[in-house]
Parts: C-alpha cells; sequence; structure tokens
C-alpha cells in the first residue's frame, strides 16, 4: 500500500518478487556459514604445517650442533665421509668434513696403510693339519685328506652379512686374469672357462669415473710364478697379497726383487695388511676406513686360506663392514696374517659356478676385473696365460670398452 496524492492506493506485489526478497535472506546466511568453516580448516593447515617446519627446524638445528660441537658427532661425520671415500663419490665427503680434511684424510690413511705392511712376517705354517679349529694344532696330511678342499660358512654381524670361504689346501690356489685384452672378465666367467672350484676377486686397478673396463691392474700381477703384468722400476716396491710356492701366504710391501727371492708364485697388489705374526694392525672401528663390501684373505697356522667377502650397501640386506670387522672375523678364526683386498662394486664369492654373495652392482655377477684368486683339484692343470703380454701400462686405456 502506498499514498499517491492524499489517496491511499493498495498495490500488488508479485509473489515472486517477494519471494526473492525473502530468500535472499537466507543464502546470504548460508555461505556466510559454510565460508567460516573453510576459513577454519584453512587456519589450522597452516598451524599444522608451521608446526611441522618448527618441529623440522629444531631437529635440524639440535643435529646441526651434535654433528659439529660434539666429539660423537664429529665422530660419527668422519665415519659418513670414511665409507664415501670408499664408493665412487669419494668428492661428496667434501660437504661433511671439508675438502681440506678430505685431502688429510686420505693421505693419513695411505700412510698409515703404508706403514701397516713394513713389519716383516715371521709366521710359520704346519701343512697338513687340515683342522678348522684354531686351537688344534699341528697334525697330519691324512687329516687334510679328510676334509674338503673348501668349505664355506655364512657369518653375519652388526649391519653386515656375508661368508668366509676356507681353502683347506694353499697350493691348490692359482691368480687368473682375463682371457681376452681390452677388458676384465667376471669372475663367474673366469671360474667357468677355466674349470675351478671357486674364486673370490684379487686385486686393484685403474678405474677412471669408477667406470673402468677393468683390463688395467695397479701395482704388479703374478701366476704361476711368473711377473704377468708391472707398473713398478725395479727398485720400487708395492703392497703385494700372495702365496709362495709352498703355500704360505704373503702379504706386506716388497720389491720385485724379494718376490722372486721368496719364491712367491701368486700375487696381485692391494693394501692393507691387516694382521701380521698373530696380531691385529687395526685398534678399533674408528680406524676402520669406513663401512663397505669388502673381501679379505688370511691364512691360519695349519696353512688353510681364509677369504672374507661381505656385501654392502644394500638396506635390509647388508650395508657393510669396516676393516676392523674384517679383522675380527679373522682372527676369531686363528688367522695369523691377512690383508685387504679389493671390495666395495668388486667384491663377489663364486663357488660351483654360481654367485654365492650379493654384489653390489647392477649385475648380479659383479664387475669386470683384471685378476682374481681360483681354487682348483689341479692347479698344474690351469691354462692361464699372460693376456698383458708385449703390452706396457702406457698402451692400455682403462676406460675404453
Amino acid at each position: 500500500m502506498e499514498t499517491i496524492g492524499g489517496k491511499i492506493v493498495r498495490t500488488k506485489i508479485s509473489a515472486g518478487t517477494a519471494g526473492a526478497a525473502t530468500a535472499g535472506r537466507p543464502a546470504q546466511r548460508k555461505r556466510k556459514a559454510i565460508r567460516k568453516p573453510a576459513r577454519r580448516r584453512s587456519r589450522r593447515w597452516l598451524r599444522a604445517i608451521a608446526a611441522v617446519f618448527g618441529v623440522v627446524l629444531l631437529l635440524a638445528t639440535c643435529g646441526g650442533i651434535w654433528l659439529f660441537l660434539t666429539p660423537s658427532g664429529t665422530n660419527f661425520r668422519y665415519l659418513m665421509a670414511d665409507t664415501i671415500i670408499t664408493t665412487q663419490h669419494r668428492k661428496w665427503a667434501k660437504y661433511i668434513i671439508g675438502q681440506e680434511a678430505l685431502d688429510s684424510r686420505v693421505q693419513a690413511y695411505q700412510k698409515k696403510f703404508d706403514a701397516m705392511g713394513e713389519e716383516r712376517d715371521t709366521h710359520v705354517i704346519h701343512s697338513g693339519t687340515g683342522s678348522s679349529d684354531p686351537s688344534a694344532g699341528s697334525g697330519t696330511a691324512a687329516d687334510s685328506q679328510n676334509k674338503p678342499l673348501v668349505e664355506v660358512e655364512s657369518i653375519s654381524g652388526h649391519g653386515y652379512s656375508g661368508y668366509v670361504m676356507t681353502v683347506n689346501d694353499p697350493t691348490k690356489i692359482r691368480i687368473a686374469v682375463p682371457d681376452k685384452p681390452g677388458r676384465g672378465e667376471r669372475v663367474t666367467s673366469m671360474v667357468k672357462r677355466t674349470g675351478a672350484i671357486a674364486g673370490v676377486n684379487g686385486g686393484g686397478f685403474a678405474d677412471p669415473n669408477w667406470e673402468g673396463n677393468g683390463f688395467q691392474p695397479i701395482g704388479i700381477v703374478m701366476s704361476g710364478g711368473k711377473l704377468f703384468y708391472s707398473d713398478l722400476g725395479k727398485s720400487k716396491s708395492t703392497q703385494v697379497v700372495g702365496i709362495d710356492g709352498s703355500g704360505k701366504m704373503v702379504a706386506g710391501r716388497y720389491t720385485l726383487g724379494e718376490l722372486k727371492q721368496m719364491g712367491v708364485k701368486e700375487a696381485v697388489t692391494f693394501q692393507p695388511r691387516i694382521i701380521v705374526n698373530g696380531k691385529g694392525l687395526i685398534k678399533n672401528a674408528a680406524d676402520g676406513w669406513g663401512i663397505a663390501p669388502r673381501t679379505a684373505m688370511g691364512q691360519r697356522e695349519d696353512g688353510a686360506i681364509l677369504f672374507v667377502v661381505i656385501d654392502g650397501r644394500q638396506p635390509g640386506h647388508s650395508i657393510g663392514a669396516n676393516l676392523y670387522d674384517v679383522q675380527q672375523i679373522l682372527l676369531e678364526r686363528g688367522a695369523v696374517i691377512a690383508a685387504n683386498l679389493d671390495g666395495g662394486s668388486s667384491t663377489v664369492l663364486v663357488k660351483d659356478g654360481e654367485v654365492l654373495n650379493k654384489p653390489s652392482t647392477k649385475s648380479s655377477e659383479g664387475r669386470y676385473l683384471p685378476t682374481a684368486f681360483l681354487v682348483f683339484e689341479h692347479p698344474e692343470q690351469a691354462d692361464i696365460r699372460n693376456v698383458w703380454e708385449g703390452l706396457k701400462p702406457s698402451d692400455i686405456d682403462p676406460g675404453k670398452w
């Protein structure tokens, strides 16, 4: 109703107009009701994210203080650095301890390893006992005949698993090399090709960018009493791991002349020696050169050769071991001399043509290598030829496949 000219005039309001007017208010209230819970949820998410970020920041701050300002944290940083140094990503260790500390660390280890090879070994083997018990003492040749040539034992420890292979007659071991020039050969292939019973990876090799072809050894290679390869001068010495003609293990720093005089038949270059004259040279785990896949060789007084093979870099299976762990495994089994062999992605143990361990490589058979320790029933019949004959070290491209 409205007034026009003093008269009261009734006006008709349409139902649609009235409905729109009255319906608008609840709709607005509904939209406001929807917005409020959405805003509250958004604020809760922001507060949750902020809380998580604050916790992460607090943990990172506390972790940084522990890593860099406490003795235990510093030890842990150096353990991580040592572990990285054993991989193809050595340069990354500088982000943990700094480039200067990394260089100093590597030089210190090298100096220590050199010193560990200086003491002259005087151990004497009493071959023929064939006993796996280090306290059994000397025996007879008949005892040895009652034992298998090769025995394999699975082992495990804190964070690692692997194997110990015992070769009861050390004179049955030969150094094998690749069959064809130009690249190395997998141990599985060497074992099958030569008819060996078992095999373990051997010495070191040139490995540019950690993608080398495995054909160029470092130091020396001797097989069957012959010098197959050498990058040494006549007066220079190198750390060797090998066996002489009587089956006695040889490990330490020697010249080529000394090796010849000692009657060494099988040898490769690698380091460090970890046991000499019955005593361990690595004093504790902190000096164990990080955690990694490991291969090592030792000998008991009865002449039996022990090969330790430990997997690594595989969470859920085996992270790896340090050299102190390896040393203790060998000492517990009666080793009186022992030395480290090439480990990491080279670590592999083959028995009866099959790989027993799990190499930390894309291939389940491991890498292409220049040398391996193989075990034969009749080593004198093994056809092992010098693949480097006529080649100088300068003639080999270790990175060309």
